[in-house]
């Protein structure tokens, strides 16, 4: 889920074919553990606005750049092969499992879960997963039914009592994470600490930092403000010293497009609000540009000289470059495209789920929960201990 912004000139994201940025950063791409097996990816190619005519290209370009994958389709099978005859060596190192049971973006979760269990293309690629025939599976889906059959197919983490929606969020320093972005609502201490932890191990891949600051999302920084889980999670974060972590403290709105923490932690109400409100402020801005552009012979002849200059923010601004969401605390790792982006911004969501793989990002989760049990328990006392009695929200 990556903040999907249009460009000055463009209401529409690219089609063409130029070069986007990974998601992943060098230094963390660079990284690699010692299996050399190819990555197994499950694609649900049925997911997204225009299925498998956005997602074969897609998964092209991706293999082009990380030819150690290997790809699994699922969906109505005529059509994939068809598409998949232009791209001989993704055909190669493909296979086609058919199904003719399709989520439709506007299903809701459970009417999915009833029409589309062990039957569509986006339960079967979660499914392989679960198997063990694949490593990671990618969907751009209606985001509550693949969270919803995710859940239910892979389960949760032993530790881990509720899965998040992380996302790569644009910064002015970067990138960032944010998590939880909507996958499920409210939180309670507990909850905001495990997103602190599971957002520190996807930051070490993403972003290549081996320690990673995190922040909790709050109306303050003061240690006083905000309400009591927020404040309780705050306190054990920073009593604990969790390995692979640096707790900031508090961050509050804009901090977000500031870049002022790696990670940021907050509950799926407030982090999906988050996340719209980013998305309209962008295009809000983008419409005045294109609007102050074109607004007289002075600012077309500006924009002349200045096109080096917005050929720089459209590539900033371009949601390809950060494409993809990732799934934490499931027993295995799924990964969720953006429904309406191209062949490019579907090639960084699957290069996102590789790098994810490749550099062992549950291992990572488990290793930080295991070290950390002790010293968050003790840190939980000392929490509580210290929390105000007054329980009120305090807001500037």
């Amino acid at each position: 889920m990556t903040i999907q912004t249009p460009t000055p000139d463009s209401d529409q994201p690219s089609t063409g074919t130029a070069e986007a940025k990974p998601a992943v950063a060098a230094s963390g791409a660079e990284r690699r553990t010692s299996d050399s097996r190819p990555v197994r990816i499950a694609i649900d190619a049925m997911g997204g606005d225009l299925g498998p005519e956005m997602v074969v290209p897609g998964c092209a370009l991706a293999l082009a750049k990380r030819p150690d994958s290997k790809f699994i389709f699922f969906g109505q099978g005529d059509r994939i092969r068809s598409l998949l005859s232009a791209h001989p060596a993704l055909a190669d190192n493909a296979t086609v499992v058919h199904s003719d049971v399709v989520i439709l973006m506007g299903d809701k979760p459970s009417q999915a879960l009833r029409k589309g269990r062990r039957v569509s293309s986006m339960w079967m690629a979660i499914e392989a997963v679960k198997k063990g025939e694949a490593d990671v599976a990618v969907s751009a889906g209606n985001t509550g039914a693949l969270m919803a059959m995710s859940k239910v197919c892979l389960k949760t983490m032993s530790s881990i009592e509720r899965p998040a929606l992380a996302g790569i969020w644009p910064t002015a320093r970067g990138q960032s994470i944010v998590l939880d972005l909507g996958a499920s609502i409210g939180a309670g201490a507990k909850q905001l600490v495990d997103l602190a932890i599971m957002g520190s191990a996807m930051a070490r891949i993403v972003l290549g930092r081996e320690n990673p600051t995190v922040g909790l999302l709050n109306v303050g920084i003061e240690e006083i403000k905000g309400i009591e889980e927020v404040k309780e999670a705050g306190g054990i974060l920073r009593e604990a010293h969790f390995p692979h972590m640096t707790y900031h403290g508090f961050v509050e709105g804009d901090d977000l497009g500031a870049g002022t923490c790696d990670v940021v932690v907050t509950e799926g109400f407030t982090g999906n609000i988050a996340l719209k409100t980013a998305e309209g402020t962008a295009k809000q801005i983008a419409q005045y540009l294109r609007t102050a552009m074109g607004s007289s012979l002075m600012s077309r002849i500006g924009y002349f000289f200045a096109r080096g200059a917005f050929a720089q923010l459209r590539e900033k601004m371009d949601p390809r470059r950060a494409n993809g969401g990732v799934f934490l605390g499931l027993e295995g790792i799924v990964i969720k495209s953006h429904g309406g982006t191209d062949a490019l911004g579907y090639c960084g969501a699957v290069e996102l789920g590789y790098a994810m793989v490749r550099h062992g990002l549950q291992a990572k989760i488990r290793e930080t929960m295991d070290q950390s049990r002790e010293s968050r328990a003790a840190a939980a006392v000392l929490a509580q201990a210290a929390l105000p009695g007054s329980g009120e929200v305090h807001s500037e």
